[in-house]
Order: C-alpha cells, then sequence, then structure tokens
C-alpha cells in the first residue's frame, strides 16, 4: 500500500511540475531575432501560412476551441502593412465540418488557400479543398481538389510558370508530387517516399534545380506515445523529380515544416522536440514538450539552429521574406510555461510573428556548420 501510494504521490507531483514549468526554450543569442503575438484572443489558434502578396503581408489560420476536429473550427485570413497590425479580412469554414492546415500560393493573379476538411473529431482529414480571390478579401466556397485522399500542402514554382506540390496520402505512409499551371487541375509526377507511416511532407528547390522534401516519418501513425524508430526523411531529386534519393534525421520528427531557401541553403521552420526520449517521451509522445525551431536541411541531415519562444502545442509555421529579413508566422501555448504537447492542445494557443535577419540567419548556419565538422 505504502508503495502504490508513493507511486502516485510522484505521477500528482509530475503532473503538476509539468503544468508549472518554466519555458526552458533555447534561443541563439547570436541571431537577430525579434517576435510579438499577431493574435491572442482566446481561442486555441493554430495551422499558420504567411504569404506577401499585392504590397500586404497576408497570414491565414485555424481558429477554434481545441486542437481536435469540430465543425466550429474556421480559417481567418489577415492582411497588414507590417506584419504587426493585422485587419481580419475574411473567414472561411466547411459547414459542418473542421477545417485545417491552410497554404498560401500566389499563382497567376490569383490568391490561392488550400486546406483540409475533416469530419470528426480526430484530426483525419479526407482530402484537399481550394478557393482563389482576386483580392485577399472575397474569397468563393471550398471547391474540391481532384484527387481524393490525397492531402496538399505548399504549392510552389521554380519559375511562376509550373508549380509543384507534394501531397501524402490520408492514411499516412506514401507521399506524391503533383504538378500544374493554374493551380487547379494538378497531375502526378513521382511517388516521393513509401512507408513508414509517411505524413506531412514539403519541398523546396536548390539553386541547381534540384528539388528537397523533408517529410514527418511517424512510422505507427497517430500513436499517441510516438514511436522510437520516428524520424525526418530528406529527399533529393533531379528535374524531371521523377527519381528520388534518400537520407534520414533522427534530429526531431519534423512536423508543420515550411521550408524556404536563402543564400543557397535550405531551412526549414518547424517543429522540435527537447527533452530525453524514454517511454513516455519518443518522438511524436504527446506526453513531451515541443517546440518551434529553425532549421538548417542539408542533403544528408538537419542541423538544428534556435529555437522561438514557444511550448505546448507549437509549430506549423510560415514563412515570407522581405527587406533583408524573414517573417515566421507560428502558434504555440503560453510561452511562459513549458507545458507537454497533449495539455497544450486542449488550452488556448496564440498566433505569433517571428522577424529573423538573413545576415545573422547565414552567420549561424555557417557557425553551426563548421562546429559540427
Amino acid at each position: 500500500m505504502t508503495l502504490v501510494v508513493l507511486i502516485l504521490a510522484a505521477i500528482a507531483v509530475t503532473a503538476v511540475y509539468s503544468l508549472r514549468r518554466p519555458n526552458q526554450a533555447q534561443i541563439d543569442p547570436a541571431l537577430d531575432l525579434e517576435t510579438w503575438d499577431a493574435v491572442a484572443d482566446g481561442q486555441h489558434n493554430s495551422n499558420t501560412d504567411l504569404i506577401f502578396w499585392h504590397d500586404f503581408f497576408f497570414l491565414v489560420h485555424a481558429a477554434s476551441p481545441f486542437h481536435m476536429g469540430t465543425n466550429r473550427c474556421r480559417l481567418i485570413v489577415r492582411r497588414s502593412q507590417d506584419a504587426r497590425l493585422w485587419e481580419t479580412v475574411a473567414e472561411l469554414n466547411m459547414p459542418g465540418e473542421d477545417i485545417r492546415d491552410p497554404k498560401f500560393a500566389a499563382i497567376g493573379d490569383r490568391l490561392f488557400v488550400y486546406a483540409l476538411p475533416n469530419k470528426g473529431l480526430r484530426a483525419a482529414p479526407y482530402g484537399t479543398v481550394y478557393s482563389a480571390s482576386d483580392d485577399g478579401e472575397h474569397w468563393p466556397a471550398f471547391k474540391m481538389i481532384e484527387h481524393p485522399g490525397w492531402l496538399f500542402w505548399r504549392p510552389k514554382s521554380p519559375d511562376g510558370r509550373n508549380w509543384y506540390v507534394p501531397a501524402y496520402w490520408h492514411d499516412h505512409g506514401k507521399s506524391i508530387l503533383l504538378t500544374s499551371t493554374d493551380g487547379v487541375a494538378w497531375s502526378i509526377v513521382s511517388e516521393i517516399y513509401n512507408g513508414e507511416g509517411n505524413d506531412e511532407t514539403d519541398i523546396e528547390f536548390l539553386s541547381d534545380g534540384k528539388m528537397l522534401a523533408t517529410a514527418r516519418l511517424e512510422v505507427t501513425p497517430d500513436n499517441p506515445l510516438g514511436n522510437a524508430n520516428s524520424s525526418t526523411l530528406i529527399a533529393i531529386a533531379s528535374p524531371p523529380y521523377t527519381d528520388w534519393r534518400y537520407a534520414k534525421s533522427t534530429v526531431t520528427r519534423l512536423d508543420g515544416p515550411a521550408l524556404f531557401r536563402h543564400d543557397g541553403q535550405v531551412f526549414a521552420v518547424a517543429r522540435y522536440q527537447p527533452g530525453p526520449r524514454g517511454f513516455f517521451t519518443r518522438l511524436g509522445s504527446a506526453l513531451s514538450r515541443k517546440r518551434t525551431s529553425l532549421f538548417v536541411v542539408e542533403e544528408n541531415r538537419l542541423v538544428r539552429l534556435s529555437d522561438f519562444p514557444s511550448a505546448g502545442d507549437t509549430s506549423y509555421a510560415g514563412v515570407a521574406i522581405r527587406d533583408g529579413n524573414l517573417y515566421a508566422s507560428y502558434y504555440t501555448s503560453d510561452i511562459t510555461r513549458d507545458y507537454p504537447w497533449l495539455v497544450g492542445m486542449l488550452m488556448r494557443s496564440d498566433i505569433r510573428i517571428a522577424k529573423v535577419g538573413l545576415e545573422s540567419l547565414a552567420h549561424l548556419a555557417s557557425a553551426r556548420a563548421a562546429d559540427l565538422r
């Protein structure tokens, strides 16, 4: 009986400590970083994207009571001249359904939003929808993309004419690359990867024309305790992007990736899992702590540079480069605490903007690479 009491007391103390634990995000002082709240209204705000279009920053994010699926979820589109003061210009939803993971793309003269509808409490989207606006304020009802079951991430183009988007299968386990010239009709180019619970997949173009992709490898999809063999896939293909070669990193499982290129290097703003990895804190565990962090993505490895102020339920960033600075949108639970991910899913979360001087980013990346040689 005494042993049982001691075990229960230890669990209670651990739970209380995890709720009151001060934030331990590691922000590299060499990074020219400034962050501020963009949205702090008491909602569970999440799943952001950011773009600079027609002389404005546009921000889109999900607003919901909590992380799980609910028909009360909607996508909020906001606009700003300086990324500090935001005005709401539109609210988008799927009547009777959950909607999440919005992604911007400026294709032709229109601003597109792609998003993932979901019908149940479990966050399990079944396809991709899109809407396109001429001014960022007026948006028609969502339409389904004609590739049922495939979940689009962020479209990108090397030339402004030919667009590519990675997509992962709704039941996990495989990802593909598609192409389009109008943002509406997409055709399959190749299979990026198959296996290991392949999930959220992003792409970026290298300076030599190659494409780099990262993918979240869950191994056992949707396991609340994660998996010790989880990792980040790094895949490389040369034009026409049909043959891929692979590497993996266990630095983290790169959830919610936003890749971008600067000074010949590919970077990512994505989720990082700090701390030891035991049975209850394997990669992807809902009981572990999370961060939004900045990485260099090389062809054979992932290098963590710095955290942003973040904790709990966090990440799913958007990026825009403007006037020598990186602007990144992301969401996070209370940044004064260090809640487990599970706790953050049930609480309010805010949208923050991080502004990073690109010169300091390049210097930090070079210094970190030298340290790892």
